[in-house]
């Protein structure tokens, strides 16, 4: 495409925060597709994938830490789940897949990097709309470390608000199938935008708390922890705070979370690949509790990033 003199002025640029920024640029990284590495910007997918078309597609994403996959293992085991509940294909096993994250990682010379594996139904030579006809598509890509939560934000706590949109309930997606139905979690974002909040949580089919858009999230009352159970992702960092629990001797459950128990809780945080565990301190406008971030949180947040050269939860890049 030829850019316009417009696009090439930065001043005119579209503006994004306080910075111009040219609407065709990609993050800098790497992907894999159809057999080849390719810079961000070269990795395509047809208009007439079904991934694109009915968002219909798998995926999962590791992120890398100091030249360290944290908990490979368990985001590899999550991706193939989901391969074989849609009834999805693809041309390698774990350890060939392994071994394309870890060539998207080295080739791209992120030390902190965002990874993400993905497989879409793909497109049918024939433009069949029967699923059947497509021919599955595996794709994967690294890119540079993002949080869901900034520098000041992780210091003194996301402000959150909670949406009244519901999470498309598990009868009708199964949660543990990690996929880009995502509408009703950009519903609530922007719930969140109009109340001045940072962030949303929104609801599940009972009206309880269920989760944010790429996240789960935990209350701690009496020194005791809580997670929504149902019609959430099974998030991988979600399962880590529990394991965390158990090696602290900290009490973790998942239940029902009302609206009222986690207004009321003692701390709040959530978590997520893309970030950790990150704290929360406001809802709703209001402060949780003394509105700073808790001992708890500020406990299991040290011993998440102490994890990460821990040779049983990380993996060293295979770097050049």
């Amino acid at each position: 495409m030829t850019r316009t003199k417009a696009t090439e002025d930065p001043a005119r640029l579209p503006l994004v925060g306080d910075r111009h920024v040219d609407p065709h640029s990609y993050p800098d990284g790497i992907a894999f597709l159809d057999g080849q590495y390719l810079p961000m910007s070269q990795a395509k997918v047809s208009v007439l994938d079904w991934g694109f078309l009915h968002s219909d597609a798998t995926y999962d994403t590791v992120h890398v830490w100091d030249g360290r996959f944290f908990r490979l293992d368990l985001h590899l085991d999550r991706f193939f789940g989901g391969l074989e509940k849609l009834r999805m294909t693809i041309p390698f096993d774990r350890e060939g897949v392994a071994e394309i994250l870890h060539n998207c990682v080295a080739l791209s010379g992120h030390r902190a990097a965002y990874v993400e594996m993905l497989c879409t139904r793909g497109a049918s030579p024939t433009f069949s709309r029967d699923p059947r006809q497509a021919i599955n598509r595996f794709m994967a890509f690294a890119v540079q470390f993002g949080s869901v939560a900034n520098a000041e934000q992780l210091r003194r706590g996301l402000h959150v608000a909670i949406s009244d949109k519901v999470r498309i309930p598990p009868a009708s997606i199964d949660p543990a199938i990690k996929n880009y139905h995502w509408l009703d979690l950009v519903r609530g974002l922007y719930d969140a935008y109009d109340r001045d909040a940072e962030t949303a949580l929104i609801l599940d089919f009972n009206g309880n708390v269920a989760e944010g858009p790429g996240f789960n999230v935990f209350c701690v009352k009496d020194g005791r922890l809580s997670t929504p159970a149902i019609g959430v992702l099974p998030g991988i960092t979600r399962r880590t705070v529990f394991d965390l629990c158990g090696e602290e001797g900290l009490t973790a459950e998942a239940a029902d979370i009302s609206v009222a128990a986690l207004k009321a809780a003692d701390e709040v945080f959530i978590t997520s690949t893309a970030g950790g565990i990150m704290p929360v301190t406001r809802i709703d406008g209001a402060a949780i509790a003394d509105g700073k971030v808790g001992p708890v949180t500020s406990r299991l947040m040290a011993l998440y990033w102490r994890k990460h050269d821990h040779p049983a939860w990380s993996s060293p890049v295979k770097y050049p």
